[in-house]
């Protein structure tokens, strides 16, 4: 009698941990991805969870807390080159709940939020840490010659990463990975350029918000704007390239969104802090300088168009107008190049070689050369070259220190005879100050 009831309690001891685990919540595993500013950590769960999170010293460590969860898959190594995780471990915690710890190499501040399934993943709980002491200041900006003279800034950002691939082709290639072999080239390009700095929005896998994207390029003080895509559709049929700017909807929607925040910003608009100003004053403020910024967003995103159009077919052969939140920064004039459609499999197969990427970045800076060119901004070597001329008058050069013949012809991609020939030159003598006809303007 004593057996039977010994393996009854047995069973059901059984049965109340069986029961248990079943309530509990599947961890399978997790992933990190380390960007220059802050650690993602995502952890994939077969079901939404129940979590908090808080913060240890001594040594400084984050701790996480999931309810009713069970690990069955594998914690990350964390990467020797990151900023702020050492290292990763768990254990359970109550029986039910599962602890991760964060070994951290500085303190952190953490937000946490879940995230519902989509095509690529199940459900996720993500972690961000960002160091509470960052290196915020923006890079010098460099002088190019004696002066005030200053490099036009093109801040370059390369859509997805990370967590969110984008849209991804027949074979599997995915486009956050074109978007940043593009973008890397694009930047190559403009910093081979005198007078010209890139900044890399994104320079690795790993995701940055758009609003991010946004204060990245303001904080440097860009001059422009370029993100970078590869579209995708439905049909694999359709094909080409599009640019967009921001839609007016979509301008008067942020508009609205900075006037009521900006009690909490110190954002400058014009050289004015809109924080300092009255109501009214600062939507005048906003407003005039959205209008100037879509107007020259435009305007760049016509010639970079013009020059993709030269590379080959376009899917839309006007300037397309949408409310994209990289789109919005009032005071960056800002484009979005969809650079061909990835779902397409002959231009999924071209957007995955070296060739056809670096045809695109030559397209690309081909156009932000036109409009620095035609509107260059003050104490720029562009303006130097313009010489105050009035846009669509024709090209002029100033010469400044460094410059020479050839590589003036070089830059202006005409020959060396042809530009001696327009300004009556004997030989390669220049002077700093002369202004020369650069034919074909």
């Amino acid at each position: 009698m004593r057996t039977v009831i010994r393996v009854l309690a047995l069973a059901v001891v059984l049965l109340c941990t069986a029961t248990a685990q079943a309530a509990q919540v599947e961890v399978k595993g997790a992933r990190l991805w380390s960007a220059p500013d802050q650690t993602r950590l995502v952890v994939d769960t077969a079901a939404p969870v129940k979590h908090k999170v808080f913060s240890l010293t001594g040594p400084h460590r984050l701790v996480i807390d999931v309810a009713d969860a069970r690990l069955v898959g594998d914690l990350p190594t964390a990467d020797g080159g990151d900023r702020v995780v050492a290292g990763l471990r768990s254990g359970v915690r109550e029986g039910d709940d599962l602890r991760i710890v964060v070994d951290l190499k500085q303190p952190v501040r953490a937000k946490s939020f879940v995230l519902q399934p989509n095509d690529t993943y199940g459900h996720r709980l993500v972690v961000d840490l960002e160091p509470r002491d960052p290196a915020a200041a923006p890079a010098p900006v460099r002088q190019v010659s004696g002066g005030a003279i200053r490099d036009v800034v093109v801040a370059i950002d390369a859509g997805h990463g990370g967590e969110d691939p984008g849209a991804i082709g027949p074979r599997g290639t995915r486009e956050k990975d074109v978007t940043l072999a593009i973008a890397r080239k694009l930047a190559n390009r403009v910093d081979a350029r005198r007078g010209m700095r890139a900044v890399l929005i994104r320079d690795g896998d790993y995701y940055i918000g758009l609003r991010q994207r946004i204060d990245k390029a303001r904080k440097h003080r860009a001059d422009l704007f370029v993100s970078i895509h590869a579209d995708a559709f439905r049909d694999r049929r359709v094909r080409g390239s599009s640019v967009y700017t921001l839609s007016q909807g979509g301008a008067t929607s942020e508009a609205a969104r900075w006037l009521a925040e900006r009690e909490n910003r110190a954002d400058q608009i014009g050289g004015v802090e809109l924080r300092e100003q009255n109501e009214l004053l600062a939507k005048v403020l906003i407003d005039m300088s959205q209008n100037a910024t879509m107007e020259h967003s435009g305007i760049a995103a016509t010639k970079v168009l013009a020059n993709l159009q030269r590379l080959g077919s376009v899917h839309q052969t006007r300037i397309q107008k949408a409310g994209f939140a990289v789109l919005k920064s009032p005071d960056v004039p800002s484009m979005l190049v969809e650079t061909a459609f990835i779902s397409n499999p002959d231009e999924e197969k071209r957007l995955g070689t070296g060739s056809y990427q670096n045809k695109l970045a030559d397209s690309i800076l081909a156009g932000v050369v036109d409009y620095f060119e035609d509107y260059p901004p003050p104490e720029t070597l562009f303006a130097q070259r313009r010489d105050g001329g009035a846009p669509g008058s024709g090209r002029r050069h100033k010469i400044v220190h460094g410059d020479t013949l050839s590589e003036i012809a070089r830059s202006y991609n005409v020959s060396l005879h042809s530009l001696r020939a327009a300004n009556h030159l004997d030989d390669d003598t220049i002077r700093v100050g002369q202004v020369l006809v650069v034919p074909g303007g």
